[in-house]
């Protein structure tokens, strides 16, 4: 066996291959895009980002890389203790977070300032993918399984959503699917998707009616992005971010102006990171910004792919859902450039500029590589049906 068959990435190389692209794309929009950045902080000096980015970048495919070495199922043992891990990390956010932009997201610890919510979505993804594995034999029973596993999604979301609303959102519709996947009644989800659209005409409702003196932090932010989303005149005050990504996305036309031309850099804020795709559409045109659409959407596919291949895995339910929302924080944030939903504060994975969460999302591909990877090997050999019934078995043999 060769130097390069001993360390090469093992599972599937498609999915390797879009996390190699996006990630060199990245590297190439944030030099593009942290211009005025650069101008304000640093001189001009826009290689300072450049190098920042890609440290973060091999950082995090070393991460990947072991992480994708180690069996999934160890992660689901480590999944209990992650989710109440997550509960005090949440709650110091929301008392003692540190404000950026209007927002209590950021939290510092040992001296590295983290979002909490990156690591509370790795820790109930595997944490509801381990219950739904174990309590297949009472999968039927709303009490004893599916309520407790509810209680424990509502209350994650319930401490993000103050601080970051999208990301609840997005968790929320996650977990979800993965109660979809893991054969929960359809009945029990057709129950809570009513109680949560109750809940959100009600909240939405006392947002617009209640005066503005009533409404204080997020809560204001929140009405005003939705008042100014889908406004055609121009306001400094509520579009300006809507307006100058529609101007980039609009002289970027077809084919773009190509790297490092881009105008509206010096204009939109935020453009190495909530608008980045409005200037990627800006650089490389209509054709580059679908090319970049349609490799998460392939990503997504071949994650789909694991679960058609294995459909009762439990590692597959921990794929799909980790997968599912990567690329629907991804389409969030293309579709808030294109003003297709209103502004969110949501990054492209591995395109946006970004610090520790780079690093916790190179966790969640790894494990998604994981999955892929001990799939891949474990079925030709026939070693181990990877199936809700025979992970159930393990889970109890380890006493979860």
């Amino acid at each position: 066996m060769t130097t390069w068959e001993k360390i090469r990435p093992r599972g599937d190389m498609f999915m390797w291959m879009v996390i190699f692209i996006l990630s060199f794309w990245g590297l190439l929009a944030i030099y593009s895009s942290t211009g005025a950045l650069a101008y304000k902080k640093n001189g001009g000096a826009v290689e300072i980002y450049l190098f920042q980015q890609a440290g973060l970048l091999a950082g995090g495919f070393f991460i990947m890389f072991v992480v994708h070495s180690i069996h999934y199922k160890y992660f689901i043992s480590l999944s209990k203790l992650a989710i109440w891990i997550t509960y005090p990390l949440l709650i110091y956010t929301l008392i003692f977070g540190i404000e950026i932009n209007g927002a209590r997201r950021w939290i510092n610890l040992f001296g590295v300032t983290f979002q909490a919510s990156d690591f509370a979505k790795l820790a109930i993804v595997m944490f509801v993918t381990r219950e739904l594995a174990r309590k297949q034999d009472t999968i039927d029973d709303f009490k004893k399984t599916f309520l407790p596993i509810l209680g424990h999604i509502t209350a994650i979301c319930i401490l993000i959503a103050p601080e970051n609303l999208s990301t609840a959102m997005v968790l929320f519709a996650t977990c979800f699917l993965i109660l979809f996947i893991g054969r929960v009644k359809i009945k029990h989800l057709a129950l809570i998707t009513g109680v949560v659209m109750v809940a959100g005409i009600l909240f939405f409702t006392l947002l617009f009616v209640a005066p503005e003196s009533a409404l204080k932090g997020r809560m204001l932010t929140w009405k005003n992005r939705v008042e100014s989303f889908g406004k055609n005149e121009i306001d400094v005050d509520k579009t300006y971010q809507n307006d100058h990504a529609k101007i980039a996305i609009a002289t970027g036309g077809i084919f773009g102006k190509l790297p490092g031309n881009s105008i509206e850099r010096n204009f939109l804020p935020e453009a190495y990171s909530d608008f980045i795709y409005a200037i990627i559409a800006e650089e490389y045109g209509l054709i580059g910004a679908l090319i970049m659409l349609m490799l998460y959407m392939f990503f997504l596919y071949r994650a789909i792919r694991i679960v058609l291949r294995s459909p009762k895995a439990f590692g597959a339910l921990i794929a799909v859902g980790l997968s599912f929302s990567l690329v629907l924080q991804a389409l969030i944030n293309m579709a808030v450039a294109v003003n297709l939903f209103p502004v969110t504060g949501l990054t492209l994975p591995l395109i946006s500029k970004g610090g520790t969460s780079i690093l916790l999302t190179s966790v969640a591909f790894g494990v998604i590589m994981s999955v892929s990877r001990y799939i891949e090997q474990d079925e030709p050999e026939g070693k181990e049906e990877l199936n809700m019934d025979s992970t159930q078995t393990t889970i109890q043999k380890q006493e979860l």
